[in-house]
């Protein structure tokens, strides 16, 4: 399974139908989002596949919580842990230690996290840390495809 990762979209709407083209584009099946989406229209811009989701110090939940079911896609709360592709994956914002430790106590293959707009990839424990980048304000705007079956990730420019 290829999976499409973003994070940090801020609102920036063009950007971020932009960035899931290029994921599209790119052989992604499903996406997940790692938070800050500002805006719910976002998230609807994330659902042409399958999408799991959390939530971003700059989004409200509830909004956000029902613009999930409106748009058929899965929260995660403020953290969580979805199967893919016989992997476990990890997601959280990655601004809030507690989050970071509750979703790591299950643990994950991998462990995809948002907040800091900086792209990034280590192994730590036994789990792969992937931050996708961010779509706003960042040297340059990224989001990351992981190809599951092999492990191996890549990233992704978009355009400004």
């Amino acid at each position: 399974m290829i999976l499409g990762v973003i994070s940090d979209t801020h609102d920036k709407l063009a950007r971020t139908r932009t960035a899931v083209q290029i994921l599209l584009d790119h052989g992604a099946e499903a996406i997940i989002h790692c938070g800050d989406f500002v805006a719910t229209q976002l998230l609807a811009a994330c659902t042409v596949l399958p999408c799991w989701f959390v939530f971003g110090n700059n989004d409200s939940e509830p909004e956000l919580r029902k613009a999930g079911v409106d748009f058929g896609a899965v929260c995660l709360g403020w953290g969580g842990v979805v199967e893919l592709a016989g992997k476990r994956i990890g997601v959280t914002h990655g601004h809030m230690t507690s989050d970071l430790r509750k979703v790591l106590d299950q643990k994950p293959n991998y462990l995809l996290f948002g907040h800091s707009h900086f792209a990034s990839d280590h192994r730590e424990n036994g789990v792969r840390y992937i931050n996708p980048g961010a779509i706003h304000r960042a040297t340059e705007f990224t989001v990351a495809l992981i190809d599951l079956k092999c492990d191996a990730v890549k990233w992704l420019e978009v355009p400004r």
